[in-house]
């Protein structure tokens, strides 16, 4: 398990370098000029060029980039560009808490709730049950986070005065004295996963109910009840748990949308700023932690799997 651990550490290192290079080109054709946003359009040339140069805008890419590494590896980010004496790592920090507790509480209810309807309708393949979980889980899918995010806006909000609509989190309070301002979206984050989630979950299901080991066990006179939980679930949740996790992670880059319809203050809605602001040290910090944190959820998710199927670390 250790040199499988280390393998896995190597691999994602290199992947967080490939993907910093990723981020910082990406970064770098994006158009716009920082200095001009913050100084405003009717800024002279002369104080553009001092800005920019006072920037390190001015500096060669490749040094601008080592610039960049530098600081993340020793753990000084800098400071933003459009929000002068403001440190990238505090904001990131208590964005990211913020993301993090909106992502932990999605993920909370989507896990139980969708291993539970995938195996209710595996297990029911072609019965009601199977058409009525089926039916929602791809109404579920084919809805975008910022549609169902409307509707549910509109129900619970303007309809039922039951909600929110806003999630304008007071960071002088703790979030669980707000728990009412991040009801609907964390609903909305879990909605999208828990169809997929569910629908893969099903497939497992059902592809374990007709296997030959499934099979044996009921000619050999077992119970169903034994049959469905040693030997189906045990072998159809083995790997309902990567794609569980590599849904987790694909929270702290889809939670952006979300975050913008409830204005919700996540690192989603820091990279939008950092977009609209052309802040680049900024952007290309918050990425690489989003790339970070999905590297690190399917590590987790890896070493689980490992554990319990020990073939898969050789």
């Amino acid at each position: 398990m250790a040199r499988y651990l280390a393998r896995r550490l190597g691999l994602i290192l290199v992947s967080l370098f490939f993907a910093s290079v990723i981020i910082f080109l990406i970064t770098e054709i994006i158009p716009g000029d920082v200095a001009q946003v913050i100084l405003g359009q009717n800024a002279t040339p002369d104080t553009l060029a001092a800005l920019r140069e006072r920037l390190g805008l001015n500096n060669p890419p490749e040094l601008r980039f080592l610039k960049w590494i530098g600081g993340v590896l020793t753990g000084h980010l800098g400071e933003s560009l459009s929000m002068q004496g403001v440190q990238i790592g505090e904001l990131i920090s208590r964005r990211g808490l913020n993301s993090l507790f909106l992502a932990a509480a999605s993920t909370i209810i989507l896990v139980p709730l969708s291993l539970a309807l995938g195996v209710i309708a595996g297990l029911n393949e072609r019965k009601w049950p199977d058409t009525l979980i089926s039916t929602l889980s791809l109404i579920a899918i084919s809805l975008p986070e910022f549609i169902s995010g409307t509707f549910l806006m509109l129900i619970f909000s303007v309809m039922l005065h039951w909600l929110p609509a806003a999630s304008s989190i007071d960071s002088s309070r703790s979030l669980f004295s707000q728990i009412p301002l991040l009801v609907l979206p964390v609903i909305t984050v879990s909605l999208v996963l828990l169809g997929y989630v569910a629908r893969m979950v099903r497939a497992s299901v059902i592809d374990a109910s007709r296997s030959t080991y499934a099979r044996t066990a009921v000619l050999k006179g077992l119970p169903p009840f034994l049959v469905t939980t040693r030997h189906i679930l045990k072998n159809a949740l083995l790997p309902s748990v990567t794609i569980i996790a590599m849904n987790i992670g694909w929270l702290f880059g889809g939670i952006i949308i979300v975050e913008s319809v409830f204005g919700f203050p996540g690192l989603g809605g820091l990279v939008l700023f950092a977009i609209q602001q052309r802040d680049l040290p900024l952007i290309e910090d918050v990425v690489l932690v989003m790339a970070a944190a999905y590297l690190v959820l399917n590590l987790l998710a890896d070493m689980v799997y490992a554990a319990l199927n020990p073939r898969i670390r050789y």
